[in-house]
């Protein structure tokens, strides 16, 4: 009983994601795959640089290589300081508004191997530039340089310069990212041309390149996202805490930093004040909102990421997102959020619904604030929790019936012809009523079959299509049980698959599946079920049942903030079920493997996988 409950909720408990798991934006321009990185952040004193150097191209940044690598001249070469000095004016230059150029200070040097950065689309065309999405160098060995250039006051702009030819065009491929501060300016893109940054000290969020292609997928400060499920409509929200304290007392000591002691109290005092704000109306009625959860997060190359260790965060770059729920008793027919929250600066709110049927995006302004998310699916059916019957479940039996009459038939007729012969009277009308009778019932039986189903007491072994059939049923209805929120659902939703003193283990543990998720985690719901190969065994004694030797996969994904994540595994196990008043429920489970697999990748199976979808 007890390894049940430990399986069981192993097929379940997988699927509470970190929300950082898998992002659903890519970048499509294959720099981050490009022979040279560089990494660039500005920071209050100075310019961080720390490049990755292809074996190939090291005679480029020939000023990095140590002494020790140059054995036969290296008593030859300049000193590290004049090499520096070099660097700063011809390799790799970073120029103030002004026109100076900062002096470079090699911080570390040493060999490495290149970071990996694999880009999903490597070898494909770009659909936007019709280009071949390149791949990393097949040689993974680096020269990895930290390199620092300082600065006395803090610059209103700066212009980064590749390593030139006479041409003034970049001497060898770089793929680079910048960072103000904590704040991603761009994704990977081809350092490929001088590039000039616009510094916004007082607002890093703000600096930007000139050049519009070197930018972030993330740009706004201030979004809005409704996610429309049967049973959930969620409001979530990005917001800069920078931005919160235009609407409301931060409450913190200090204008520059949120210190550790305060991530917490800022954390819910942000929460509760948006619980209140932007009110959502679902088919016209205010619903009971929910404050689900509130995270601080940072804008990372792949999308949102939590930042689950607690640190001293900016106010000017600390994010904080909120998930604010409504349950409902199906899918809505419409819903509505009237935004309220708008800056001098924040005039325009990008604002998602997402329904099953995908995103459609739209913006929020001051004179347009409501964002409308009407049901325009068609022939959508609501998922659903049902009791799976044994009757129907076991296959099919063919009666004869014109056999069966003919047999209905020959018993009077026998009764007549025993009864005859003891009085002595002739019998040969009723012989030949019989032959006639049997030749029919024997004649009629290809064609008067009809099937129907196999009665519980005379089922014998169960196909594999019908055990692939009835185990994706039970463990749909598993799975789509941890899809309600109301924990009376949950368990009423259970009690129809799994035997009934199983259901308080497994509520409770999905209790404190709760607790992980107010921890950080997102618990993802199971969109795919589907059953790989099954075979039946028959169990001997106790309540009729089978033990279903299957392998299946299940999809869990969840939306937040804008994003899609999505987690498969791959399952082998013996799941017993037992017939118990007239219908199917799960008894045991032993799991004999589970397994992260790749969603983009089939699974190969010897066996069929036409299963019930």
């Amino acid at each position: 009983m007890r390894h049940l409950l430990h399986s069981l909720w192993g097929l379940l408990a997988v699927f509470l994601l970190p929300l950082e798991s898998h992002a659903d934006w890519i970048n499509l321009t294959g720099a981050e795959t490009a022979s040279n990185i560089a990494e660039i952040t500005v920071l209050d004193d100075r310019v961080k640089l720390v490049l990755e150097i292809y074996v190939g191209d090291l005679e480029t940044f020939k000023e990095l290589i140590p002494d020790g690598w140059v054995k036969d001249s290296a008593s030859e070469r300049p000193s590290l300081e004049a090499r520096m000095q070099h660097f700063a004016d011809r390799t790799f230059q970073v120029v103030t508004g002004s026109g100076e150029k900062l002096p470079a200070r090699l911080e570390l040097v040493e060999p490495r191997m290149r970071v990996d950065r694999k880009s999903p689309f490597a070898g494909m065309i770009n659909p936007y530039t019709r280009q071949r999405v390149p791949d990393a160098p097949a040689d993974k060995r680096v020269l990895y340089a930290e390199i620092s250039y300082p600065f006395q006051r803090r610059p209103a702009e700066l212009t980064f310069i590749p390593p030139q030819d006479e041409a003034e065009r970049a001497s060898v491929s770089v793929g680079f990212i910048a960072y103000h501060k904590s704040v991603p300016v761009i994704d990977f893109r081809y350092l490929g041309a001088p590039a000039r940054l616009a510094l916004d000290w007082d607002d890093p969020w703000y600096t930007k390149f000139d050049n519009p292609n070197l930018k972030r997928h993330h740009k706004s400060a201030l979004m809005s996202f409704l996610y429309v499920e049967p049973y959930e409509v969620r409001h979530e929200i990005l917001t800069r805490v920078k931005d919160m304290g235009e609407w409301m007392d931060l409450g913190l000591r200090g204008d520059e930093y949120i210190e550790l002691d305060e991530l917490e109290g800022l954390k819910q005092r942000i929460g509760e004040f948006l619980l209140h704000k932007n009110p959502v109306l679902i088919d016209g009625k205010a619903l009971k909102p929910i404050l689900d959860r509130t995270n601080y997060v940072k804008v990372s190359l792949t999308g949102i990421k939590l930042v689950e260790v607690p640190e001293r965060l900016e106010i000017s770059t600390a994010i904080v997102g909120v998930i604010i729920t409504y349950l409902t008793d199906g899918l809505p027919q419409e819903v509505t959020v009237g935004w309220e929250l708008f800056t001098d600066q924040v005039q325009r709110v990008p604002a998602t619904a997402t329904d099953p049927a995908g995103p459609l995006p739209t913006f929020l302004t001051p004179d347009d604030n409501v964002h409308t998310w009407t049901n325009f699916l068609k022939d959508y059916t609501l998922p659903t929790v049902q009791e799976v019957t044994v009757r129907g479940s076991l296959g099919e039996m063919k009666l004869p019936l014109g056999t069966l009459a003919a047999l209905v038939l020959l018993l009077p007729l026998g009764g007549l012809l025993v009864r005859r012969l003891r009085r002595g009277a002739p019998v040969k009308g009723i012989v030949i009523a019989a032959v006639l009778v049997s030749i029919g019932g024997v004649a009629s039986y290809p064609y008067t079959q009809v099937a129907v189903a196999r009665p519980l007491a005379v089922a014998g072994e169960l196909g594999d299509e019908q055990a692939k059939a009835l185990l994706q049923t039970l463990l749909k209805n598993v799975y789509r049980a941890f899809d309600f929120r109301e924990e009376e659902d949950v368990y009423d939703k259970l009690a129809l698959t799994v035997k009934g003193d199983l259901l308080a283990d497994l509520y409770l543990q999905n209790r404190k599946s709760f607790a992980i998720k107010k921890a950080g985690g997102a618990q993802a719901k199971i969109k795919e079920v589907d059953i790989q190969q099954a075979q039946a065994r028959r169990l001997e004694g106790g309540a009729p049942g089978y033990a279903i030797t299957g392998r299946w996969t299940a999809l869990g994904k969840v939306g937040h903030w804008g994003h899609i994540h999505t987690r498969q595994n791959l399952y082998d196990a013996v799941v017993t079920v037992e017939a118990i008043d007239g219908r199917w429920k799960i008894t045991d489970l032993e799991l004999l493997e589970e397994r992260r697999i790749d969603p983009n990748t089939p699974v190969t199976s010897t066996v069929s996988t036409s299963g019930v979808q």
